[in-house]
C-alpha cells in the first residue's frame, strides 16, 4: 500500500471516528455533565490520532507515516483553551509509544508535543483575528503541515536529505490536500449540527409559544364567557327594571293628564300648568325607559320580531300623520316621495319598521332649524355579492350635519357626534343605536351620508322578501 492509499485510509478512518463520536455523543453523553463531555472529547481526539497510526504506512518496522496531526489540527479550531490543545498533542505523541518504544516513537512524541504548542498559538491567533474563517483555516493548515514536515525531517530517523528530496515532495501536498478535505467535511458537519440545534431550539420555542397561546386562549375564552354572562345579567336587569318602572310611571302620567285637563279652581290656580309639566316630563321619561327596554332586549336576544306583509303606502301615511304637525310647528317642509316601480308591500315587522322610521325622522326634525325633511322610498337592486331586491327608506334633512370622523360614533349607545349636542338638543343617543340593531333584525342595515353644516341622509335598507334574504344569509 502506497502513501496515497494510506492517507486516504486515514481520512476514511477519521470520518468514521467523527461519525461514531456523533452517535456516542447523541445517545450516551447527551445527558451527562459538561465536564464529562469535555474530557470525553479530548480522549476521542487522542484516540483518533492512535487510529491514524494503527492504519498508517510502515516504511520499516519502526517508521510510520500517517495523518496523526489532523486531529490536533481540528482541535485548534474546535477548542477555546490553548492548554487543551497542548494536552491533545502530548497525548497523541504518547500513544505513539504503544507501537514500541524506539527512536522513531520518541521522535514522533517530540513532533506532536511541539505541534501542540504551535497549534495552541494558532488557536489564540484565530480567536483574536478578525479575518474570514476560510483564511484562518487555510493559514492554519499550511503552518501545521509545514512544521510537521520540518519536525519530521529534523527529529525523524530518516536522513534529512533523503526525506526532503524523496518523501516530502509527495507527503506534504498529500497532507495539505487531505487536511483541507477533512476540514471541509468537518465544517459541513458542524454547520449541519448547528442547523440541527437551531431547529431544535426553534421547535422548543414554538412549542413554548404554542403552549402560552393555548393558555392565553383559555384565559380569553374564560374572560369572554364572564363578560358575556355579565352582559346578559346586565341586559336582563335593565329589561326587568325598565318593565317594572313603566307601571308606576303610567299611573303618574294618567294623574298628570287629569290635572292638566282639569279646570282651574280660580285665576291664580297653576295646578293645570304643573300637571302639563309633569305629563311632558313623564312622557320623556317613558320614552327613555322604552328605549332602554328595547336596547336591553336586543342585547339579551329577547326582542322578537313578527314578519308579515307590510304596506309601504300605509307606513308612509302613518309617518305623515305623526310628523306633519311637528313640521308645521317648526316651520319646516315635510315631503314624502315614492318611486314608480315600488311593490305594494314587503315582508317585515310593521311595528319595528315604524319605530326605526320614527327615530330617523324625529332626529331629522330635532337637528333641523330651517329647510325641510324628506322621506324618499325607492327600490334598489343589490350588487354581485348581494343580488336581492331592497326597499330603501331615505330620510334627508337640511340640519346641522355630522362630521365624517363621527359617522360611526353616532350609532353607538349613549353617543352623539358632539357632547354639546345633548345639552342643546337633548336626548340620550340611544335612538340610532336601537335603530341600527332593529334594522339588522329585520334583515337590513342603515347607511349614513352627511356633511357638517349641510345636512344628513339616513337610509334604511330592508329586503323586499325577508324569508328569501334570510335563507340566502344562512346558506
Amino acid at each position: 500500500m502506497g502513501f496515497r492509499d494510506m492517507f486516504l485510509m486515514n481520512l476514511g478512518m477519521l470520518i468514521s471516528v467523527a461519525y461514531l463520536a456523533n452517535i456516542v455523543y447523541k445517545y450516551l453523553f447527551n445527558r451527562t455533565s459538561s465536564k464529562v463531555k469535555y474530557v470525553s472529547s479530548v480522549v476521542l481526539m487522542i484516540l483518533a490520532g492512535w487510529i491514524c497510526m494503527r492504519f498508517g504506512f510502515r516504511l520499516s518496522d519502526n517508521v510510520i507515516f500517517d495523518l496523526r496531526f489532523v486531529p490536533l489540527l481540528i482541535s485548534t479550531v474546535v477548542y477555546s483553551q490553548p492548554w487543551t490543545i497542548m494536552i491533545i498533542g502530548i497525548g497523541i505523541g504518547l500513544v505513539r509509544l504503544t507501537f514500541g518504544v524506539n527512536e522513531a516513537a520518541l521522535a514522533g512524541l517530540y513532533n506532536l508535543a511541539l505541534l501542540g504548542v504551535i497549534c495552541a498559538g494558532l488557536n489564540i491567533w484565530m480567536r483574536r483575528s478578525t479575518v474570514r474563517l476560510v483564511v484562518k483555516a487555510t493559514i492554519t493548515i499550511l503552518i501545521v503541515n509545514i512544521f510537521n514536515t520540518v519536525n519530521v525531517s529534523i527529529f525523524g530517523v530518516i536522513p534529512f536529505k533523503k526525506y526532503m528530496l524523496e518523501l516530502a515532495p509527495l507527503l506534504f501536498p498529500l497532507g495539505v490536500i487531505l487536511s483541507a478535505l477533512f476540514a471541509v467535511m468537518l465544517r459541513d458537519f458542524q454547520l449541519e449540527q448547528k442547523r440541527k440545534l437551531e431547529l431544535e431550539y426553534t421547535n422548543e420555542l414554538l412549542k413554548k409559544q404554542t403552549e402560552e397561546l393555548q393558555r392565553t386562549k383559555i384565559k380569553l375564552e374564560e374572560r369572554a364567557n364572564q363578560l358575556l354572562l355579565a352582559s346578559q345579567y346586565k341586559s336582563e336587569f335593565l329589561a326587568n327594571m325598565s318593565h317594572e318602572l313603566r307601571t308606576p310611571l303610567n299611573s303618574i302620567l294618567n294623574l298628570a293628564q287629569i290635572i292638566k285637563e282639569s279646570e282651574p279652581a280660580h285665576e291664580e290656580d297653576e295646578n293645570p300648568s304643573y300637571g302639563a309639566i309633569i305629563h311632558k316630563s313623564g312622557e320623556e321619561l317613558l320614552q327613555l325607559i322604552n328605549d332602554i327596554l328595547d336596547l336591553s332586549k336586543v342585547e339579551a336576544g329577547r326582542l322578537e320580531i313578527v314578519i308579515d306583509e307590510v304596506s309601504i303606502h300605509e307606513i308612509a301615511e302613518v309617518m305623515e300623520l305623526q310628523f306633519q304637525h311637528l313640521a308645521q310647528q317648526k316651520g319646516l317642509d315635510f315631503e314624502i316621495r315614492f318611486d314608480q316601480d315600488l311593490p305594494e308591500s314587503i315582508q317585515s315587522d310593521s311595528l319595528r319598521l315604524q319605530q326605526v322610521l320614527r327615530n330617523l325622522i324625529a332626529n331629522a326634525f330635532k337637528f333641523t332649524e330651517a329647510g325641510k325633511v324628506k322621506l324618499e322610498i325607492r327600490k334598489e337592486r343589490g350588487n354581485g355579492q348581494d343580488p336581492g331586491h331592497w326597499i330603501v327608506f331615505a330620510v334627508t334633512d337640511t340640519g346641522i350635519g355630522i362630521p365624517e370622523d363621527k359617522h360611526s360614533l353616532v350609532f353607538e349607545a349613549f353617543q352623539q357626534s358632539d357632547g354639546s349636542i345633548s345639552r342643546k338638543y337633548g336626548g340620550t343617543g340611544l335612538g340610532l343605536s336601537i335603530s341600527r340593531d332593529l334594522a339588522a333584525l329585520l334583515g337590513g342595515c342603515i347607511r349614513l351620508q352627511s356633511k357638517q353644516g349641510v345636512g344628513s341622509t339616513f337610509s334604511l335598507y330592508l329586503p323586499v322578501n325577508y324569508e328569501a334574504e334570510r335563507e340566502g344569509r344562512l346558506s
